[in-house]
């Protein structure tokens, strides 16, 4: 079974969640720095998470802890756009270790990936909101407590289908 995102719900294995997406709503065509977060059909990757602010994570996927010098390239002048980089990096990157906790748990989704299309966009997950749902810069937002309902449910072959 898929997560489904319908405008600001996400729809999974009988939850109806409610969710941010980007500022820009959704876009066919996302370009890097857009707000848009993409339609179609995507993998999910590893799940990231702040071992400080997590204590047991139940998850079929993948794991990955996020250190203080860890990032993800979000600049096309780079080798390594679109993928997880170490900090201090000489290309422009976002930080995955934060004082806001919207990266305390996230799961990349596998936007943009094989191959890596420069300028096509960068760093789309599924991570944390708040109860104020902002709306987020391409990537789907849920609530911890949401999050952790579902994420014992998601396992290596669901894919996270994201249409109007």
């Amino acid at each position: 079974m898929n997560i489904i995102i319908k405008k600001h719900l996400l729809l999974y294995k009988g939850y109806k969640l409610k969710c941010s997406i980007g500022k820009s709503g959704m876009a066919n065509f996302k370009k890097e720095g857009d707000l848009a977060t993409p339609k179609g059909v995507f993998g999910l990757g590893q799940l990231y998470f702040r071992k400080d602010r997590n204590k047991s994570l139940k998850c079929k996927l993948k794991k990955r802890v996020i250190k203080k010098n860890m990032g993800w390239c979000d600049d096309i002048k780079s080798k390594k756009y679109n993928q997880e980089i170490y900090l201090p990096f000489k290309y422009g990157a976002e930080k995955l270790y934060k004082k806001n906790k919207i990266y305390d748990i996230f799961i990349n989704i596998k936007y943009n990936q094989s191959p890596v299309v420069k300028g096509k966009g960068s760093a789309i997950f599924l991570h944390l909101t708040n109860k104020k749902y902002k709306a987020t810069k391409g990537c789907v937002a849920i609530l911890k407590k949401d999050f952790l309902k579902i994420l014992p449910l998601i396992n290596r072959t669901t894919k996270i289908i994201i249409s109007k």
